[in-house]
């Protein structure tokens, strides 16, 4: 490993550190075990060489949010692990979902967590058909009525969540959402919380609470979150993108 790779080994366990210490104390405030969270490192705009140093440090789940980034990255990171036999990263696909690329998006992803409408629904079961794979489904929730950031209505839930259990090779897992900008994020996953708890009493095993990011996962655990999606809290700042 060159100096430059070790330096940055060295910084990213430091990191994944400091996060897992503030999961096992945000868990401990909410009387949770830490074993029933699932740590999410979203990893967009860094590069595969960062993604195959997390795994060398124990992580498994990654997320991303921008389609063709997301295929080129992980093809890389997958290419490289099966040559070394290492165990492979699980994939969520965490950003904005646009219906013409979802069959691409199934055909490498293992979790979308950003289902918001019945066509998206129709285009990955007809992507994991096509590639005759499972595909795991978190429905995107609005906490704050404007759709346009994704995100469905709740009152849209209960019809969304039907449609995803309908499809043979799409498993409902459970609800993702972001906290609205400025928003007491308490609040917030509060309601996710009870969307999460309707969603849950008509498909029990819709059990997954996708909350908190790198500014507000605390808020998360305090109201249930199962995963958390954290980002520049592990790797940084975002680098330039020229």
């Amino acid at each position: 490993m060159t100096g430059d790779g070790h330096e940055r080994l060295e910084q990213l366990h430091d990191n994944l550190a400091a996060v897992h210490e503030r999961i096992e104390r945000g868990c401990a405030d909410a009387g949770r075990d830490p074993g029933e969270v699932t740590l999410v490192v979203v990893t967009k705009f860094f590069p595969a060489a960062d993604v195959l140093q997390l795994h060398r440090l124990g992580v498994r789940h990654f997320g991303e949010n921008r389609d063709q980034e997301a295929v080129d990255k992980f093809r890389e990171v997958r290419r490289v692990l099966s040559a070394t036999g290492e165990p492979e990263p699980l994939l969520h696909f965490v950003g904005q979902l646009q219906s013409n690329k979802a069959g691409h998006v199934a055909a490498y992803a293992d979790v979308v967590q950003s289902v918001d409408r019945p066509r998206l629904v129709t285009a990955l079961a007809r992507g994991a058909h096509t590639r005759d794979r499972r595909l795991l489904v978190l429905l995107q929730v609005s906490l704050d009525g404007d759709t346009s950031r994704g995100g469905a209505l709740p009152e849209h839930l209960d019809a969304l969540a039907d449609a995803v259990a309908a499809e043979d090779l799409l498993d409902l897992r459970g609800v993702m959402a972001v906290a609205p900008l400025g928003a007491d994020p308490d609040d917030s996953f509060a309601r996710l919380r009870e969307v999460a708890d309707g969603i849950r009493s008509r498909h029990p095993e819709a059990d997954w609470i996708s909350a908190g990011m790198s500014g507000d996962l605390e808020a998360g655990l305090r109201h249930g979150a199962t995963h958390l999606r954290v980002g520049t809290a592990i790797l940084g700042s975002r680098p330039s993108l020229l």
